[in-house]
């Protein structure tokens, strides 16, 4: 059985943030995760953006946490060496009604202590997006784009070269109380603990109720996806959002520029009764492009390269209010059960003051040592594609492998997927590589790089194709030869 001061069930964005903050004291801490990697649910399942914190209700957990996650939000980018690109927003109004809306987002918003927020009409709107459809909006300038999946790996990983502990396939199936403490217990192993972290996501519930505390249900809410080729980028600048609809469950149908340059439509917002039903369905896809069309009307189908899905676990069910507000708190009914549930949107951009909030909690409880030596900044692999020419050649010069590229849409070296498959979380999938530095991630969408990735893993762990995996544990694209 191993042991630990404290474990963390979940490795999504809010999980991993709280092992970067705790890994400045001297604990003994542990993260599992159920996937074999990290950001596999909902944080790598979103539209990457960095809200401003103006459409959560005035006086919740979610707008105080917001708007503080968005004001440390480029540093924190800096500090992680994490794409960031600050953009701004445009929420659209069509109509009189959306622009009474406006204001009242614009008031809500400055109640928030979101800052940025300005009124634009219809001219001030074409000379900031000369393509968008709409009679005036509300441009928020601190609203930005970034990298969802290098900045939940690199949390990660700056969190282990701090010495905590990450367990990936390590899915929570038991949990029983041990004095003032627990034995948690996976499909793998036994682990112990003085203090549990409950930020399983979609599963935070589940997690809660296995620890002794039912109070919560989780509903799994459904938001679909287009990707589309960068060629799509000269038309659209920045997000652009319609004014949100009482009862639609989200923020509406809108358009995101991506830090990778392309651009993504949605999502939609349909409630499911799986937590794992990550279908893209014909007439929703339809229903998003129509909408979009609205907001876009040069947008054309032959722009799209992709479809996704991802899941938000929400609190209330159909038919009620938007959001339910964030819970953040030690259980009432288990001692050093800390919950983290609901955690939808804005939870991405609110990370790090959740993890924050989550170390006072801890820090009310145990005295907090902090870490000798203790490493905040993280310096990740190098982007070939972004250097110039004599940096380039530098790193050729120094290892051969940066002169073959593997990904031709994007210019991705045998040097970077070797690196990406060289990860301390010990990852080979096709898909780890894939979040570390996009691969397959271009226009031809793999056609090119797939099969080179599979010989790269092939050769550097020495095993067969039919043994490589896509995402998941058996989840294998080969099977048997061809000529």
């Amino acid at each position: 059985m191993k042991q630990f001061d404290l474990i963390i069930i979940g490795g999504g964005a809010v999980g991993c943030a709280i092992a970067y903050v705790l890994s400045r004291y001297d604990l003994r801490i542990a993260l599992l995760e159920r996937n074999p990697d990290v950001a596999m649910g909902t944080s790598g399942k979103n539209s990457a953006v960095a809200h401003a914190g103006f459409n959560n209700q005035p006086g919740s957990l979610m707008a105080k946490l917001c708007v503080a996650g968005n004001k440390q939000f480029e540093n924190l980018c800096k500090t992680l060496d994490v794409p960031y690109k600050k953009t701004g927003k445009l929420v659209i109004g069509f109509n009189d009604e959306d622009i009474k809306i406006i204001d009242q987002i614009i008031s809500d918003g400055k109640r928030n202590g979101s800052i940025g927020l300005t009124y634009v009409n219809r001219a001030q709107m074409e000379a900031l997006e000369p393509g968008i459809a709409g009679i005036g909006a509300m441009f928020s300038a601190n609203t930005g784009v970034f990298d969802p999946f290098l900045y939940t790996i690199h949390l990660c990983e700056a969190a282990i070269q701090n010495g905590v502990s990450f367990f990936m396939n390590n899915e929570a199936q038991a949990i029983r109380k041990e004095g003032s403490g627990f034995i948690v217990t996976t499909n793998e192993e036994e682990y112990q603990c003085g203090m549990l972290v409950n930020s399983a996501g979609l599963y935070a519930d589940k997690v809660a109720a296995m620890a002794g505390d039912s109070s919560f249900t989780v509903y799994p809410c459904r938001g679909e996806y287009f990707i589309l080729d960068t060629s799509a980028a000269r038309l659209i600048s920045r997000p652009v959002y319609p004014v949100p609809r009482k009862g639609v469950g989200g923020l509406g149908v809108h358009l995101t520029t991506t830090v990778d340059g392309n651009v993504l439509i949605g999502p939609s917002a349909e409630y499911i009764d799986s937590r794992e039903d990550y279908a893209t369905t014909q007439s929703m896809m339809d229903n998003l492009f129509r909408e979009a069309k609205t907001l876009l009307p040069a947008l054309q189908r032959n722009m799209v390269i992709g479809t996704y899905t991802g899941i938000r676990s929400k609190l209330v069910p159909k038919g009620q209010a938007n959001y339910g507000d964030f819970v953040i708190e030690e259980s009432n009914k288990v001692e050093n059960l800390i919950n983290l549930v609901g955690i939808e949107s804005p939870g991405l951009t609110a990370s790090m003051p959740i993890a924050e909030m989550v170390t006072e909690i801890i820090g009310a409880k145990k005295a907090l040592q902090k870490r000798a030596n203790h490493k905040a900044e993280y310096h990740g692999r190098p982007v070939f594609a972004s250097l110039d020419r004599e940096e380039q050649s530098a790193l050729i010069r120094e290892n051969p492998d940066y002169g073959e590229v593997i990904c031709r849409c994007k210019t991705i070296t045998k040097a970077e997927v070797l690196q990406a498959l060289r990860n301390p979380l010990g990852v080979h999938t096709i898909g780890a590589v894939k979040n570390r530095v996009h691969t397959t991630r271009g226009r031809c969408q793999g056609g090119y790089c797939f099969t080179k990735i599979a010989d790269i893993i092939r050769e550097e762990l020495n095993v067969s194709p039919e043994d490589i995996a896509y995402r998941y544990p058996g989840d294998r694209p080969f099977s048997g030869t061809v000529k």
